[in-house]
């Protein structure tokens, strides 16, 4: 079952209540090969960390997915498209299919209310 201290997520992240009053910028700048060029891309650590998993996930390289995240023309800049690219594939794993295969979530459960809506 996932709970809120089961989710990773990198200690130099900061919550709303503690950033300081001129609002620093909590992105990293990373520099990436797409396509065999050299490029830097700033995306907030989760967006990081979220990009390495899949590419672990998906026994790839760093350059390799972000050439293919760039050639999918999902946003006019790379680092929009690599954050609808995050988005699009944690969200079909969150489907119900995906839940059960983590073996997690349930099912929604017809009722008798929802029927009638529905009808």
């Amino acid at each position: 079952m996932l709970t809120e201290k089961s989710i990773e997520m990198p200690n130099d992240i900061e919550g709303p209540q503690n950033r300081s009053a001129r609002r620093k910028s909590s992105l990293v700048t990373g520099n990436v090969r797409v396509a065999g060029r050299r490029t830097s891309v700033r995306l907030e650590p989760a967006m990081w960390s979220a990009l390495y998993e899949v590419r672990s996930r998906q026994g790839t390289t760093l350059p390799a997915l972000v050439t293919e995240i760039e050639r999918s023309g999902l946003a006019s800049s790379l680092t929009a498209a690599i954050r609808v690219f995050l988005l699009l594939y944690f969200r079909s794993a969150a489907t119900e299919d995906g839940h059960l295969a983590a073996g997690h979530g349930h099912p929604p459960q017809r009722t008798p209310e929802l029927s009638a809506l529905r009808a």
